[in-house]
């Protein structure tokens, strides 16, 4: 497909596939004003070879090494002199960058505990008294691997892409951060206060290094209690502490140089699992492989709604699929060692069909910390076909924050 530039110069896009487009369309569109943005990277990035160094140490010693810094200073972001590099370069930068950036020792990050695959920021990161320049950093990084088409090894959780979006987070969200909070949650909207056992009130406690704080959600909140009336409210109050307030500081710092690379207006036309594809890239799902690590219950694997499933799923693209990895297990991730090494909230944890006996009407559903799909029995495969393709598009979540 020929396109023309603004300063009239004709320049080719290849389209691969649907995905791949909706990107190349989204950056054709803005990378002339995005490169604006980009004029004083360079210099920043020239003084994060010391940063770096700084940064991403234990007592002062190095942690990144000469191939490290010599990659830094050939791959044209180093430098203003472009590097004599292909891309080989550039994408072993973003490689090892991506990698530093999630080194435990670092305190930046923690795995989330729902499925000890992807990331969250770690809310006692002020340890490192310059976390929040890093957090601006690692911003600026991310955002600059998207503009420069170049993939990371970074899966994160799904309340954190919606922070990059501006989108608003769900009690749903917290199920692969805290999943006994989560049950808990759900508990007290579907049954009454009273059967709680015990009184709440509009405050949480944080264990933090040994010392446990409590913080009200509102004024006084530690001595106004929850009621029927307000539930809702505790709800979205406490959802919006845990996965918001918690670590408003740090996310504070990440967008402001993750949007000086790409403005919010620009990132925010996608969802938050179209923004983990932008970030990660589409991944290989083999068939083959998840249905030889599939437990059924309920079901068996001759169920003919088993046989159409399969069937569904094979008849999906590469895109499609990646969008059911996500509904299912919270990430589009595939395990290096194959979907027999996937896992769950308690260590390897196989996927799993179970049998939903409710209405056939209802959409299949799916629990991430046990990669678990909740599939109804449907009279025909079109029927559970087009479920299952508006399930995973429209990832039905329900009570939504404002």
């Amino acid at each position: 497909m020929q396109q023309q530039s603004l300063g009239g110069a004709k320049y080719y896009v290849c389209f691969k596939d649907d995905f791949t487009k909706y990107r190349r369309v989204f950056f054709m569109q803005s990378k002339n004003e995005v490169s604006k943005c980009l004029e004083t990277l360079p210099n920043e990035a020239k003084n994060t070879v010391h940063m770096i160094k700084e940064v991403l140490s234990d007592g002062g010693g190095e942690v990144v090494n000469s191939t490290v810094k010599s990659l830094l200073e050939k791959s044209g972001i180093s430098s203003r002199e472009e590097g004599q590099d292909a891309g080989g370069l550039l994408r072993e930068w973003y490689t090892i960058i991506s990698r530093e950036i999630f080194n435990p020792m670092y305190a930046l990050f923690t795995t989330s505990p729902g499925d000890r695959v992807t990331y969250m920021i770690n809310s006692s990161s002020h340890c490192n008294s310059n976390h929040l320049s890093y957090f601006k950093f690692v911003g600026r990084v991310i955002a600059k691997a998207v503009y420069d088409n170049k993939l990371l090894e970074s899966y994160f959780t799904r309340s954190f892409y919606k922070h990059i979006l501006g989108k608003n987070v769900k009690y749903t969200d917290m199920e692969s951060e805290d999943y006994s909070f989560y049950q808990g949650l759900v508990f007290l909207l579907e049954h009454g206060v009273n059967e709680l056992g015990y009184e709440l009130t509009f405050s949480v406690e944080v264990q933090e290094f040994g010392v446990t704080e409590i913080r009200d959600l509102k004024p006084n909140g530690r001595n106004l209690p929850v009621t029927e009336e307000n539930k809702n409210e505790y709800v979205k109050l406490v959802c919006q502490e845990k996965m918001t307030g918690a670590i408003r500081k740090q996310l504070k710092a990440f967008l402001e140089g993750f949007y000086e690379i790409i403005p919010k207006r620009l990132i925010s036309i996608f969802n938050e699992q179209e923004l983990e594809l932008l970030i990660s890239g589409l991944p290989n799902i083999d068939i083959d492989d998840l249905k030889a690590n599939t437990e059924y219950h309920k079901y068996q694997p001759t169920s003919l709604q088993i046989q159409w499933f399969w069937r569904a799923l094979r008849s999906f693209d590469q895109a499609d699929r990646a969008n059911f990895l996500q509904f299912v297990t919270g990430t589009s991730k595939v395990p290096l060692q194959g979907f027999a090494a996937l896992e769950g909230m308690n260590g390897t944890q196989k996927f799993q069909i179970h049998r939903d006996d409710r209405s056939t009407d209802r959409l299949p559903s799916a629990h991430t910390c046990f990669n678990q799909l909740d599939l109804p029995a449907y009279e025909t495969y079109d029927k559970l076909r087009s479920m299952l393709l508006k399930a995973i598009h429209e990832c039905s979540e329900g009570f939504g924050f404002a």
